[in-house]
């Protein structure tokens, strides 16, 4: 009895006790948030490069269709994955993953090996960005999950910002495609070193949490029970998930074309990698505070606030005109996301027993990432039939009105301790 207890004392939860590990999860995430934001300034703009004819919008966002389609099915396999061989094996999983891509921007021939590209890409974000979220989750307290994710989130999203300048004065400077590619190269090679030296298992934390809350610990525990019951059977899990999707449909929106109708607007990389930077860093530094909000209002609100404030910002675009009006634009956009996006991973989380927590927010990444390809067809072959961009915009804004709508009528407040509403 006495080593048992031993045992569970090393497993301890909180930031405090873990900080080594939570700074390092942070780290991990910052790396794999450069990667994806060297693909938010130059590519876009480079397309006719790569073969993509003007006005093409669909094909132009395919290579976004294969990122999302990926992405949302490796989530969920990284989740179950994680579950059995631990999260620190899946993470430097997608650091491996990651190897081709720098390669196949260098040598590609036309737009298909870009799209090529993003399925390693795909499996990289599925794997890599799957376990800080897990890992930062099992060693923190229930109190301390919106703080938590807004943490994670914030060193992700925040290096999404800072990958699209980057890439974007270098680009300025120097080949493009070299700049891509020795900018990724030195990314990957950083964070595999650092995951495989310094990052530490975090499976431990939660079977010992799961042995604290045996109770309804095997009802659900199986794969194909999670995905159903958070998919489709349980409504705050359903409508947690199809706000993930609307959010996801609004980012494949400002990763391609936000910077294709900027161009076309006359901006060059730099000015378009600084106003994309504006919406990463403020939805990256914002979810400091909004995560921790959610910790004391709860997350249902912070969540339908959010999908408002970034339907008025994406509407805003088209609105205005000239690069610091686009920049307000941007920092709207960016605190929407900041608003919601930590707190669905929170909700979900909140609603989550530890022993099949992983699958379950593999779930619900599969369904929001997913979003992405949903997002960039949709979104491709409206601005496709309606000949401009401007149409993609409005589509995108009724897409998260219509969620918030749906949220404020049908989901329950999940936070541990609050009024269910």
């Amino acid at each position: 009895m006495k080593a048992d207890l031993s045992a569970e004392s090393v497993y301890t939860r909180g930031i405090r006790a873990n900080l080594h590990q939570f700074l390092q999860q942070a780290l991990q995430v910052f790396f794999v948030g450069l990667l994806i934001g060297m693909e938010r300034n130059v590519l876009p703009v480079l397309s006719l490069d790569f073969g993509v004819e003007k006005g093409s919008f669909l094909f132009l966002m395919s290579f976004v269709v294969s990122f999302g389609l990926v992405k949302g099915i490796l989530n969920f396999v990284a989740g179950r994955l994680s579950e059995k061989i631990g999260r620190k094996k899946v993470l430097l999983l997608g650091w491996i993953a990651a190897i081709p891509i720098p390669f196949m921007i260098l040598h590609a021939q036309n737009w298909g090996w870009i799209v090529a590209a993003n399925v390693f890409l795909g499996i990289n974000q599925g794997f890599a960005w799957s376990m800080t979220v897990t890992s930062k989750v099992d060693i923190t307290r229930a109190e301390q999950r919106g703080f938590a994710t807004g943490v994670n989130e914030f060193a992700g999203y925040a290096a999404v910002g800072i990958g699209g300048l980057a890439t974007g004065y270098l680009a300025k400077f120097w080949n493009p495609r070299e700049a891509i590619f020795a900018f990724s190269l030195c990314v990957i090679g950083a964070a595999f070193l650092i995951a495989l030296l310094f990052v530490r298992e975090t499976l431990p934390w939660a079977r010992a949490e799961g042995r604290e809350k045996k109770q309804g610990a095997q009802a659900n525990s199986g794969a194909w029970s999670v995905f159903t019951m958070v998919s489709f059977r349980h409504p705050t899990f359903r409508l947690l998930c199809q706000a993930g999707v609307a959010n996801k449909v609004a980012d494949a929106l400002l990763w391609v074309l936000f910077p294709a109708f900027l161009h076309e607007k006359g901006l060059d990389l730099v000015e378009i990698g600084w106003i994309t930077a504006v919406y990463g860093l403020t939805w990256g530094a914002s979810q400091l505070f909004t995560g921790a909000l959610s910790d004391r209002v709860g997350r249902k609100k912070p969540i339908v606030a959010g999908l408002w404030i970034l339907g008025i910002g994406v509407s805003a675009v088209t609105l205005v005109e000239g690069i610091t009006a686009w920049i307000g634009c941007a920092a709207i956009m960016g605190a929407g996301m900041a608003l919601l996006y930590p707190n669905l991973i929170a909700a979900v989380a909140d609603l989550s027993h530890p022993e099949w927590r992983s699958t379950a927010l593999g779930t619900y990444r599969y369904w929001r990432d997913t979003g992405y390809a949903i997002g960039a067809f949709l979104l491709g072959l409206v601005a496709q039939i309606g000949g401009s961009i401007r149409a993609a915009f409005w589509t995108t804004a009724l897409v998260l009105l219509i969620s918030g709508l749906l949220m404020t009528r049908g989901a329950e407040e999940s936070h541990p301790g609050r009024k269910k509403t």
